[in-house]
């Protein structure tokens, strides 16, 4: 008979050995009953029946029983039952985990609403960010003409930050606006998977500078001495010696700087945290040239001067951000859902589906084919395919949108 460490160590083989089939069918006994049930199975019964099927009879009351602790190896076969027993109970736990977070309805849009994994996070500017690049080949989007070769280059070698608490379907979403602002592009479709890599494909830019003016604008440069921290989008009043003209900001360069191409303002989505907007790039002050968008007959009077002065106007007071604070305060946030075809609201009104008292949401706006409703009414009709912009407190929207999308 061998010494007792030696026994215990056989012991703990042999209950590795014999415990494999046990603990596969104490996991998916554990993930069965907790997924399809929601009922954990007792970890006792759970042991006992793992030792049985490792060929111990009687379970658990092996322990005690004569012929068991009588036997030459008694400390191997008890060492075995032991390793047996924890081996399924620890099988058992991570197979009822498994069920109870384990999506009951698996879809497109459940994986898009997965966050990215947490150890791509960095300390970016005081906050957790993710990086997201581009990986592979800038592809084109059929029925576009191809990209530049530049351009490929320019994007394939950028990276891009946003808040790490944001689902992989708004980061591809956030992405896609970055991109068409950032480069002009006609149109992009963006996919990132879990590991912060994205996949590009984009259409060249449609047009120049026609793109940025407004309909009934004209385009218009003026020599002028430019105030520091002037940025693509600004109001300002041109001064001319016989005019005051006023336009929007389309390009500005100081002397001996780049062009200010700011990106145009986000829309602001109160579903998430609004992320830290991006220093816009602005002139450095001097002189330099002028692009302004002004109406048709303004244009006239800059186009007849040598030089001109320029005076920035106020834009007015933004209140989406206070807005989301005050709403977040009260334990509410905005969220924009899609009516899938197979949605309960899909052919019926807001008033019959009694949204509010089935949700817990109310519906503030819809956007349809045919334009926007804003405080719809109660015999509002829904369809699928149409955006609602509905409020509610996190639980409520998260159970709307599973409902509705």
């Amino acid at each position: 008979m061998a010494s007792l460490p030696v026994e215990i160590l056989l012991g703990v083989y042999l209950g590795l050995l014999v415990g494999v089939i046990p603990a596969l069918v104490s996991g998916a006994l554990g993930f069965a009953f907790r997924y399809f049930t929601g009922v954990t199975l007792p970890g006792f019964g759970v042991a006992v029946l793992a030792i049985a099927l490792a060929g111990v009879s009687g379970g658990l009351l092996a322990l005690a029983d004569q012929s068991i602790t009588s036997l030459p190896n008694a400390e191997r076969v008890i060492t075995a039952i032991l390793v047996v027993a924890m081996v399924s109970l620890y099988a058992h736990a991570k197979g009822d985990q498994m069920g109870a977070n384990f999506p009951k309805r698996l879809s497109l849009q459940s994986l898009r609403e997965k966050k990215l994994s947490t150890d791509l996070a960095d300390l970016v500017g005081g906050r957790d960010e993710v990086r997201i690049h581009v990986v592979g080949e800038i592809a084109d989007m059929e029925g576009y003409p191809p990209l530049s070769e530049p351009l490929r280059a320019e994007i394939r070698g950028s990276e891009w930050t946003f808040p790490v608490d944001l689902r992989i379907g708004e980061l591809e979403s956030r992405l896609e606006d970055r991109l068409k602002t950032e480069h002009d592009l006609g149109d992009v479709a963006v996919n990132i998977d879990e590991r912060g890599q994205a996949t590009v494909v984009a259409a060249p830019p449609f047009s120049g500078l026609s793109k940025r003016i407004g309909d009934g604008r004209h385009a218009v440069s003026v020599d002028a001495k430019l105030p520091t921290g002037l940025a693509r989008g600004d109001e300002v009043t041109v001064l001319t010696t016989d005019a005051q003209v006023r336009g929007t900001v389309v390009s500005a360069r100081c002397e001996g700087s780049k062009p200010v191409e700011t990106p145009e303002e986000p829309e602001v989505d109160a579903t998430e945290k609004p992320p830290t907007p991006a220093q816009a790039p602005t002139t450095d002050g001097g002189q330099g040239r002028l692009t302004v968008g002004v109406r048709r007959t303004d244009a006239q009077p800059l186009l007849r001067a040598s030089t001109a002065k320029v005076v920035v106007e106020p834009r007015g007071t933004r209140r989406e951000f206070e807005l989301v604070s005050l709403l977040r305060r009260a334990g509410s946030r905005f969220q924009r859902v899609t009516i899938g075809a197979d949605s309960a609201l899909d052919g019926q009104t807001i008033g019959a589906a009694a949204v509010r008292e089935t949700y817990g949401v109310a519906i503030v706006a819809v956007r349809t084919q045919g334009g926007w409703r804003l405080a719809p009414r109660g015999d509002s009709d829904l369809t699928a395919g149409d955006e609602l912009y509905a409020v509610g407190p996190r639980e409520a929207l998260t159970a709307f949108t599973e409902a509705v999308a």
